[in-house]
């Protein structure tokens, strides 16, 4: 089995003590071809590199900062420009990766290497405590645009995939403060299959009020910006095109009748207007 150079990228923000036991998760992996990059949003609870790192003080450990808080997006996009590697992995700073993950990835490429991108199966933490994904949040192999469009089908803690699809894609975007990788998974499942290790090789944790989940307001309105990007900038075939519609006129939709209901007319009116113009393409 080749032995691919993996570049592991954790972007963080006033997460001192979560994302200690995320770089640990790091450091603990079987597979130790990888490089682990901290990228800094500015904290301002003392996070630091000796602090994350304590001993392991080399050049596979690299702590960046940046010069101003500019998001999730622009900290991930910081951490792969500064990567050597041919794959890329990210890992949020409050999930925890599993001893083999980064091995049983890499077994999988090598046994499957037509694939550019691979994730595994994950368990949830809401607030302390196991819960179980619903049926409709459960990983599936393969070509999968069509799940994809209704929710965020792949996880970012638990993918890797090829720097070259990374960049060709168009990163993450920077523009917006949520949902940020729910177009760029759009872009790569449009003509690309994602691998899956069947294993339970992360934990995510939830259901604290630093999330961006609780702090953005309504998702499906940068989701509908995104959906309006694909549709202007991406070269679609006639059924992902009618895929895209139906998923935008089913959001547009739901968005105005929740501004309606809180007499947001202007904001009701725009809203509408996007269902309503696209309605016609499905």
């Amino acid at each position: 089995m080749t032995k691919p150079f993996v570049s592991v990228i954790i972007p963080t923000f006033n997460r001192k003590q979560l994302c200690k036991r995320a770089v640990a998760s790091v450091i603990n992996q079987t597979y130790t071809n990888f490089e682990l990059i901290v990228v800094d949003d500015c904290s301002t609870d003392e996070t630091s590199a000796e602090y994350l790192f304590g001993k392991n003080r080399d050049q596979k450990y690299l702590y960046l900062r940046n010069k101003i808080n500019a998001g999730v997006s622009k900290s991930r996009n910081t951490g792969v420009s500064r990567s050597p590697a041919e794959w890329v992995s990210f890992l949020d700073s409050d999930d925890e990766w599993h001893p083999e993950k980064l091995k049983k990835q890499v077994e999988w490429i090598s046994e499957n290497p037509d694939y550019d991108i691979v994730q595994t199966r994950e368990i949830w933490i809401r607030k302390g405590v196991r819960v179980n994904p619903p049926k409709t949040h459960e990983k599936i192999a393969g070509y999968i645009f069509r799940e994809s469009l209704s929710r965020c089908m792949i996880t970012p803690s638990s993918v890797m995939l090829k720097k070259r699809l990374f960049i060709e894609k168009g990163r993450f975007n920077e523009s917006i403060p949520a949902c940020e990788d729910y177009g760029l998974w759009l872009r790569i499942t449009l003509n690309n299959p994602v691998g899956l290790v069947d294993e339970l090789l992360l934990t995510r944790y939830g259901g604290r009020k630093d999330q961006l989940s609780f702090s953005v307001g309504v998702l499906d309105k940068f989701r509908i910006r995104t959906l309006l990007d694909l549709l202007e900038n991406e070269e679609l075939n006639s059924e992902q095109k009618s895929l895209v519609c139906k998923t935008l006129v089913k959001k547009a939709g739901i968005v105005a009748n929740g501004l309606k209901k809180r007499n947001k007319v202007d904001e009701y009116e725009r809203f509408r207007g996007i269902a309503d113009q696209y309605r016609k393409y499905i």
